[in-house]
């Protein structure tokens, strides 16, 4: 596969861990990023280090939004010295996006329709490549698939949800269903430890603590950081979760492993220590063609971070949808329906 040419939307947690990543990855060069005041375009390739330690700090809590610190030094992308301060950072990026392979959506999702119109906006300029996110919410999935004809018109390989969960979980489970010929039920279970990394995910943090019993998106898009802060504070900073509304059920089910129903996610969110709070685990239970009932179970290793299983099968599924977008492969995909590539 030839060199493929990336650009990172938002400079978050997700956004940065993905630059480092592409590093270590042969075939990927990052050429473009951008967080909400900030653009940096360079199509013979950004340089990565100096563009992390720009961004370092960076708290993007509403969609990659440049925090200026007391000390008055504004952080985030438009403090790299390969960037221009702008207004239109995504315009900017899909101006230059005909030498542009594939994009990576790395925005917070506070709002359901935020992440479909940001790939409007990639349609309407006639931009022909792929688009990745790593989104979680379900009902988003039905939104995207919506725009499955604009994006074959226009030439446009989109892969949802391809994160940890959904994405690599969801991979898994697609996997492990296999042996079976009927599944009865999918059950994630994942935990993170992010004290060390709290400030660059508060947006992921923010995203998650909408899945707590009497709250939602629309509400936590509305709270302050000191809000933010008496919930984990009321939790001990160990959040746990069940029934969680991650698009790995919708996604199980277009893949045909299982109905959404049968599909659960939980897990356990600890931003007091840098250690796992629980291990990660897929269970499939089904039963095979000769009548025997079992679970398949996938487990991670507690020792690999979240930034290893988000960002890792994020430019996984990148490579595999660039692969299928010049074999001209158009549509919405789900990490259910192809391999990463690594």
């Amino acid at each position: 596969m030839n060199e493929i040419r990336f650009a990172v939307l938002g400079t978050g947690g997700i956004g940065r861990r993905t630059l480092e990543v592409s590093t270590y990855r042969d075939g990927l060069t990052p050429v473009a990023a951008c967080d909400r005041h900030g653009v940096a375009i360079d199509h013979d390739g950004l340089d990565v280090d100096e563009l992390l330690a720009a961004t370092e700090g960076n708290i993007a809590s509403d969609g990659g939004v440049t925090r200026v610190k007391e000390t008055g030094e504004q952080k985030g992308v438009a403090a790299s010295a390969q960037a221009d301060p702008t207004a239109t950072p995504i315009d900017d990026i899909i101006a230059e996006s005909d030498a542009i392979d594939a994009v990576l959506i790395a925005l917070p999702n506070f709002e359901h329709e935020f992440i479909p119109k940001v790939a409007d906006r990639f349609v309407e300029a006639d931009y022909s490549g792929v688009l990745v996110d790593v989104l979680k919410r379900s009902r988003v999935i039905g939104m995207l698939d919506e725009r499955t004809s604009a994006f074959e018109d226009r030439g446009i390989t989109f892969v949802c949800g391809a994160g940890a969960t959904p994405g690599l979980l969801t991979g898994a489970a697609a996997l492990a269903a296999q042996s079976f010929v009927e599944v009865e039920a999918v059950d994630i279970w994942w935990g993170v430890g992010l004290k060390s990394g709290y400030e660059d995910n508060r947006g992921t943090v923010r995203e998650d603590i909408a899945h707590l019993p009497d709250y939602d998106l629309e509400t936590v898009r509305e709270m302050g950081d000191d809000e933010i802060e008496t919930v984990i504070d009321d939790h001990g900073g160990v959040l746990e979760f069940h029934d969680m509304e991650h698009a790995d059920d919708v996604l199980l089910e277009r893949a045909g492993i299982c109905e959404a129903a049968d599909v659960t996610v939980g897990g356990i969110l600890d931003v007091t220590s840098d250690e796992k709070p629980t291990t990660t685990t897929v269970e499939v239970t089904g039963t095979t063609f000769d009548g025997e009932r079992g679970t398949n179970t996938v487990e991670l290793d507690d020792d690999t971070s979240m930034a290893a299983n988000v960002n890792g099968p994020a430019l996984g599924y990148l490579k595999s949808a660039v692969r299928r977008n010049r074999a001209g492969e158009y549509g919405v995909f789900g990490p259910a329906e192809l391999l990463p590539r690594f």
